[in-house]
């Protein structure tokens, strides 16, 4: 074997490794953004939805570790035939959504479906035409997160997959102030039976 065509056989593994180094870092750099951006919202008067003193005392939202186990590519199952529903809010209300689609994945060795909804009202609306809404819970509810659940924005994917990144995961502004907003309960559908440790955490200091 001629020596040039060993050498490209050296290169070959560095390359793929520094690729795949360049992708964790960029799925790294993505959820401190996110982390960025929740703790800019929350402490711009015009957008967060703390009160009063919770407002004044807010620092930056604690988190869990980031950990890219928590990020998954899904399976993703469009429903071809979608109905409008009325899913129940905390007021006691309910907002139109429809079931965009089902996404599956692995986690720990263990397979998980969860439901993923689209609003009819923000469909209409040209920036969040493409927005889709995962809401969920997990074995962390009551404990290092909020009791109602966790959401996770997403976008309509284009194949047959979706990247599911619970490290972007956050807590329903209900968590924080239940008395000025109306959040969308978790449906039964999209309870887990496990431990989500990833994104935002909750501290139990809120008025509600």
């Amino acid at each position: 074997m001629k020596k040039h065509t060993l050498f490209l056989l050296f290169l070959f593994p560095l390359f793929i490794f520094s690729q795949k180094n360049k992708q964790i870092s960029k799925e790294i750099q993505d959820i401190k953004k996110f982390q960025q951006d929740l703790n800019k919202e929350y402490s711009d008067s015009k957008e967060t939805p703390l009160r009063g003193d919770n407002f004044a005392k807010f620092k930056q939202h604690p988190f869990f570790p980031i950990d890219l186990k928590y990020r998954v590519t899904a399976k993703f199952i469009k429903n071809e035939t979608p109905q409008p529903f009325d899913l129940p809010t905390s007021s006691g209300k309910s907002k139109l959504y429809q079931e965009f689609g089902t996404a599956t994945f692995d986690l720990n060795g263990k397979s998980y479906t969860l439901t993923i909804y689209q609003s009819l009202d923000l469909m209409k609306m040209e920036e969040y035409k493409d927005h889709l809404f995962l809401p969920f819970r997990d074995k962390t509810n009551n404990k290092e997160t909020y009791g109602g659940g966790k959401y996770m924005d997403l976008k309509i994917p284009k194949g047959n997959t979706i990247v599911l990144d619970f490290n972007q995961s956050y807590q329903p502004f209900c968590a924080y102030n239940a008395y000025d907003y109306n959040c969308p309960i978790v449906p039964e559908e999209n309870k887990l039976p496990v431990e989500i440790r990833a994104g935002v955490m909750y501290e139990d200091i809120y008025h509600h």
